[in-house]
């Protein structure tokens, strides 16, 4: 299994009382440090190039979002999305993480891919950055795996517990990407309803009401999720791997624990064996309660090895 960082997350800011703080990143690269098996390897995550990051986000946007960047200090892209200078840093490494994740699975050096990178990714739009995310890391990696040619069927699921609208977004018109949110209802970013299908039918959207817990979510899972992905055969599995819905996260009101995250990674990885060779890339997004989001992490990770 191989583990993916960058130090430049970091060193993006967002100042005091911020939920996504760099001691979200400080904590679970601890728990990992002490957690790690033999067979687990930690290595440098390169940066994105503009021609990876552009099979999601166009020139325009790069080049706009690089004009947001303080020389010092801190700017608000929106009301929930504050930057410092080294945040773009940040995001061009989280996704050059998800790039480089692709190509040890395509070339065989590895199976299991996880990246401990932020900022998380999946509410940035082709051209919009929201919701704590600047580059959307997980659908720069799918479009990278279909533009290798190597898979021709991606499928990636979202279990963080706010809605991934920007991935939804980027994969709407695509047949290739099977698209599968499991998340709370009425949250932002106030998307992701049942209805919400894709051009080609590709997308599931399962919210899940305020106080679900894991009886409940286990219930979804396996009577809609993993049969849906079962029968999308993908070749490759992509999960953004968001712990939010744990029950002492501050910013919802799912009833989830570490046990809940284990298990659907593990069911997850089943399908992967049984589908894309046992290939999966795992990226962090949300929890932000700093405890349990290590303890979350460490589950998940359990899960997949």
């Amino acid at each position: 299994m191989l583990l993916l960082t960058h130090r430049s997350g970091l060193g993006h800011q967002t100042g005091p009382g911020h939920p996504e703080c760099p001691g979200r990143l400080e904590a679970v690269l601890a728990a990992l440090e002490e957690s790690a098996g033999p067979d687990w390897q930690r290595r440098e995550a390169p940066a994105a190039t503009s021609e990876q990051i552009g099979r999601v986000h166009p020139p325009e946007f790069q080049e706009r979002l690089a004009k947001l960047m303080p020389a010092e200090g801190l700017s608000a892209v929106d009301g929930d999305t504050i930057v410092s200078p080294g945040s773009l840093t940040a995001a061009i490494h989280a996704a050059g993480a998800c790039c480089a994740a692709v190509e040890a699975l395509r070339t065989g050096e590895t199976n299991i891919v996880f990246c401990a990178t932020r900022p998380p990714g999946h509410h940035a739009e082709p051209a919009r950055a929201m919701g704590f995310c600047l580059y959307n890391q997980i659908a720069i990696a799918a479009a990278h795996a279909l533009a290798s040619g190597d898979f021709q069927r991606v499928a990636i699921v979202d279990f963080d517990v706010h809605h991934g609208n920007g991935t939804q977004a980027t994969f709407w018109n695509e047949p290739r990407v099977f698209y599968a949110s499991i998340h709370q209802t009425s949250l932002f970013p106030h998307s992701g309803r049942a209805a919400e299908k894709g051009a080609h039918g590709t997308i599931l959207n399962l919210p899940l009401p305020a106080g679900t817990g894991g009886a409940g979510f286990r219930a979804v899972v396996e009577g809609s999720l993993l049969p849906a992905i079962d029968r999308f055969a993908p070749e490759l599995l992509l999960i953004s791997a968001g712990f939010d819905a744990h029950v002492a996260d501050p910013l919802a009101d799912l009833m989830l624990e570490e046990d809940d995250f284990a298990w659907i990674t593990s069911e997850l990885r089943k399908l992967a064996l049984t589908h894309a060779g046992g290939r999966i890339v795992s990226t962090l997004e949300g929890g932000y309660d700093i405890d349990a989001l290590a303890r979350s992490v460490v589950a998940h990770l359990e899960g997949l090895t």
